[in-house]
């Protein structure tokens, strides 16, 4: 298991952890990333880089599952929609004030999961009350594709 920073307490629950610590077939590599992955017909190897020393080493591996992260990065909306404070968006269905809508007249209700800046839409961890769950994100993102279409259509 390759992560990026020094330790796995930075985006990953105490439980988990202990239980990656405790089970023998994972082997750990801290400040180590991939930094090129090789096959012909599919994934026959992938090399990764040790950030401290940086050295790269190839090795035979076929598969590669992807944490990208655990934490919503949400900051470059903060200027333009209200967020809670842990930086997660409500449905603007939730919201009681008047939003300025950019379509049709004010009083369109919002799209489900669009948030209070119109033809912006939460899903997945991002959204307040979420329940932090790939396949309710997953779920959320293919509702939220037809229902982007449907805003830019009306535009």
């Amino acid at each position: 298991m390759l992560v990026r920073s020094g330790k796995l307490s930075d985006t990953m629950s105490r439980y988990l952890i202990q239980r990656i610590q405790e089970n023998p077939a994972i082997e750990l590599h801290y400040k180590t990333e991939i930094v090129g992955l090789a096959g012909d017909t599919h994934l026959e190897r992938i090399t990764w880089r040790d950030k401290v020393s940086g050295n790269t080493s190839d090795h035979e591996i076929r598969h590669v599952f992807i944490m990208a992260g655990a934490s919503p990065r949400t900051e470059w909306l903060t200027d333009v929609s209200p967020s809670t404070t842990k930086g997660s968006f409500s449905p603007a269905a939730t919201w009681t004030a008047q939003r300025g809508r950019s379509r049709g007249p004010e009083h369109v209700p919002p799209y489900m999961l669009e948030t209070s800046l119109p033809g912006v839409f939460a899903v997945g961890d991002v959204r307040s009350s979420s329940v932090k769950r790939v396949a309710s994100a997953v779920g959320e993102g293919a509702i939220s594709i037809s229902l982007v279409h449907r805003s830019l259509a009306e535009l």
